[in-house]
């Protein structure tokens, strides 16, 4: 394959990339067990590795179906299904192969993802139960940040992110990779906002509301990590969380450290979970506070994650029992004061105060927050 230009992935994993398509070419191989972990893995790939083999390495029935392809790639001959994966594709079943399946931690996760995807599909109890020892017997825990990291960032990306999540704590995994999320389940909120009652249903809420409309991964992770706070609030101050959104931020910036989380993922969140209350409140808000919550979230030099912010505010407060499409006009007054104080003449001002530019920044806010005011309490001319 090397002498036709395949280029190969990694050192030891039998994986090549086509020339052309950059499509992936796997070899047929076996797998042995030498270690604890997603690289614990010793892999043996030559002619002599048969195809049923290398089907009983794969992690679900579904996916351990093949068929041959002509010169022009079309499928000929049987479906070669060794492990009755067509039973299981019609009754809309997730079943584990193998034992082999144990041996790899990667695979809970993946399942939990595919559960995301094909939402209609059910997991076998005994690969739930198989899953469910692999965590009792650490396997998950010997995880690399990385992995868990893309599994997640992918789950998020399906077409019901929550279902993953779901997966992931009925096995124990979520307890292990995202302890803080498991946290949620089973802390109250206040009824009269959160009907739902529990703080990690409701960010599912939310974060199935991100997937219905279309919103990226940065505004997706946000929307699952901006309540984190909510789980330790003090127990005589319940079912109220004051000050959760500072208690968020210190829970989550460890949390990104923790699985090497994107930078632009991790800024969004850290401005979701330390905002989203103030957000909230900002219909009660004056040209000031408005002006400062604008400076907050960096909306003059980032006017475009301003939008991502709103989004993710906007899931968390549709996330709620009855309140699904209920309307967020926070989103269109944010946009309209930033769109109104960025009308203001920096280059005029600046040059105002060329003398003197310690006091630009100054000026320029007092300016901003003049032009935000006239447009919330325009003056008429009276008619006589």
């Amino acid at each position: 394959m090397a002498k036709q230009g395949y280029r190969p992935v990694g050192r030891d994993f039998p994986v090549f990339l086509h020339p052309q398509t950059q499509a992936e070419y796997a070899l047929a191989r076996t797998e042995r067990k030498t270690a604890r972990g997603y690289h614990g893995f010793q892999f043996y790939y030559a002619p002599d590795v048969t195809l049923e083999q290398d089907l009983a390495r794969r992690d679900l029935t579904i996916n351990a179906m093949a068929r041959e392809l002509d010169a022009k790639g079309l499928p000929v001959g049987p479906v070669i299904d060794p492990f009755n994966g067509r039973v299981d594709l019609a009754a809309r079943v997730l079943r584990h192969v193998g034992d082999a399946f144990a041996e790899d931690p990667v695979r809970i996760l993946r399942l939990a993802r595919f559960a995301a995807r094909f939402t209609d599909f059910t997991i076998a109890d005994e690969t739930l139960n198989l899953m469910r020892k692999m965590v009792v017997n650490r396997e998950v825990d010997a995880l690399v940040p990385e992995r868990i990291w893309q599994e997640i960032a992918r789950g998020l990306m399906e077409v019901k992110p929550s279902r993953m999540f779901t997966v992931l704590r009925e096995c124990g995994a979520l307890a292990r990779i995202l302890p803080e999320v498991d946290a949620l389940y089973g802390v109250p909120q206040h009824p009269e906002f959160h009907p739902e009652i529990d703080a990690g249903v409701h960010v599912m809420m939310a974060l199935d509301y991100a997937a219905t409309r279309g919103y990226a991964l940065t505004v997706r992770f946000a929307v699952l990590v901006h309540d984190l706070g909510k789980a330790n609030t003090p127990q005589e101050m319940l079912p109220r969380h004051l000050g959760h959104e500072a208690r968020s931020v210190t829970l989550l910036r460890p949390l990104c450290n923790r699985l090497k989380v994107p930078n632009a993922c991790r800024d969004l969140a850290v401005l979701v979970a330390r905002e989203h209350g103030n957000i909230h409140r900002s219909l009660e808000f004056g040209a000031s506070a408005l002006t400062r919550l604008l400076d907050r979230c960096d909306a003059w030099r980032k006017p475009e994650r301003l939008v991502e912010v709103m989004q993710a505010c906007e899931a968390d407060a549709r996330g709620r029992l009855g309140f699904e499409t209920a309307a967020y006009p926070q989103a269109a007054q944010l946009g309209n004061a930033l769109s109104i104080a960025c009308q203001v003449n920096a280059g005029a001002i600046a040059a105002h105060y060329r003398a003197a530019p310690e006091a630009i920044k100054a000026a320029l806010h007092r300016a901003r927050i003049a032009a935000i005011e006239a447009a919330l309490n325009p003056v008429h001319d009276s008619v006589l």
